[in-house]
């Protein structure tokens, strides 16, 4: 609405307000003013805009601000270059670019501001003093806009009161949750007690829960909501027990395959102008076949023939299995072009209308190092319980890797996307997946 309104003033600060009525009502303006806001907020997006963990630093904000509007401008002058008719006025733009600038920074600092300062937002009390509860407050404390504030730890053990574990301190005992609550002004309790018997406060939590007074939430849902992700360390057996899918997430499941195979024949047809030219090249470039096939591990463990056009040499791995790396030395010339705008991805398109991978879903990995990481990282091989993707949750969340370490973080992305699965995660997966080949990132 700041930049459509700032459009609208800049039509009559330009024209004045009888020409300005003239071109906003009779000359169809208020589209036109509709048309430059959407390439804004496009721009915007690809500028990672709406990102909070990426704009918590003010000054990165308005350098990204100057970048996004300035590119939204130049697209928007190609775009009355080509068709006159849908520009808004000579003069319009160069008014309403420092209108917009001003409105949207202004705005900007503004709401972030807001969402940052320290005495508003939710209050949050975490029960527990242990590994999982510092995790949790720390993370908290990395994502101050998320509007979350921790206001202390309450544990069962009376020597631990005062002590400071990271930055907010133990205020009390579990046994006075209640009145804790009322004098903190609390609104939201997270458990996160590692070993429960014997400690676990059951009565307080019951009478605070039916009282209506606070919100009661378990720490590993509270860390996937603001994370996006799962702490492997905190997984329990309930865990997988009570995230299996029903009769609903099953139809949810037949949608999303059938859209996915929607997506990936679109895909297969609008970029076959792209792949004759890449294998054209790739002949060209090194001698070898187009095509690398490779086994990879799908859904339920079954393994499939996973198809790429061929970034690296033919002797790649004359040596045995090898993770790909940063600047791998392997790759071809037209290899590390084709990589980095992921191109060398397109005849992924026929395994998924082959039935062997989905659109999304978690990046089906080698059987060699599917083995070495399941004795590696514990629950690993539960991200073989759906069809994996072209592209996925980990993928666009996380940046290359090519370790355990990497590999745990991953997967740690890719249970989060099991659990909560759905075709509103996977548009969002699609869309971030376009940013991230337009910028480069990730590679």
């Amino acid at each position: 609405m700041l930049l459509f309104c700032g459009l609208i003033v800049a039509v009559y600060a330009r024209l004045g307000a009888v020409d300005a009525e003239d071109a906003l009502i009779n000359r169809h303006g208020f589209y036109k003013a509709a048309l430059a806001t959407i390439f804004c907020l496009t721009s915007f997006y690809l500028f990672d805009l709406y990102d909070f963990v990426v704009m918590h630093d003010r000054g990165e904000l308005v350098l990204r601000m100057l970048q996004a509007l300035g590119l939204a401008w130049i697209a928007l002058a190609l775009l009355f270059y080509v068709v006159p008719q849908v520009m808004l006025g000579r003069g319009v733009s160069l008014i309403s670019l420092p209108v917009a600038l001003l409105l949207m920074v202004g705005w900007r600092l503004g709401i972030h501001w807001v969402l940052g300062h320290p005495e508003l937002g939710e209050r949050i009390l975490i029960v527990g003093s242990g590994p999982f509860a510092i995790e949790v407050a720390r993370e908290t404390l990395h994502r101050p806009d998320a509007g979350f504030r921790i206001v202390g730890f309450v544990d069962s053990d009376p020597e631990l009161v005062g002590k400071s574990l990271i930055n907010p301190k133990v205020i009390g005992l579990t046994s006075e949750l209640a009145s804790l609550v009322k004098s903190e002004s609390i609104d939201r309790i997270v458990v996160a007690i590692g070993d429960r018997r014997g400690q676990f406060p059951t009565q307080d939590l019951l009478r605070l829960s039916l009282s209506g007074d606070v919100s009661i939430e378990e720490s590993a849902s509270f860390y996937e909501r603001l994370t996006g992700r799962v702490l492997l360390d905190m997984i329990r057996p309930s865990w997988l027990i009570f995230s299996s899918r029903g009769q609903r997430a099953r139809v949810n499941e037949v949608l999303r395959i059938i859209i996915h195979r929607i997506v990936a024949l679109l895909g297969a047809v609008l970029s076959l102008p792209i792949a004759l030219l890449t294998a054209i090249l790739i002949k060209i470039d090194s001698r070898g076949p187009v095509l690398y096939k490779q086994e990879r591990v799908g859904k339920n463990g079954r393994t499939f023939t996973l198809m790429k056009f061929r970034s690296m040499r033919v002797d790649a791995e004359k040596d045995g299995p090898v993770w790909a790396s940063n600047g791998d030395n392997r790759m071809t010339r037209v290899g590390k072009v084709i990589r980095k705008i992921r191109v060398d991805e397109i005849p992924q398109f026929w395994n998924i209308l082959r039935g062997d991978m989905n659109f999304v879903g978690p990046r089906p990995e080698r059987p060699h190092f599917v083995s070495q990481l399941a004795q590696e990282i514990d629950y690993y091989e539960q991200r073989h319980l759906i069809a994996p993707g072209l592209t996925g949750w980990a993928q666009i969340k996380y940046p290359y890797g090519a370790s355990i370490e990497d590999a745990k973080k991953k997967l740690e992305y890719d249970l989060y996307y099991i659990k909560n699965q759905n075709v509103m995660l996977d548009a969002t997966i699609m869309f971030e997946t376009i940013k991230t080949i337009l910028s480069g990132r990730g590679t």
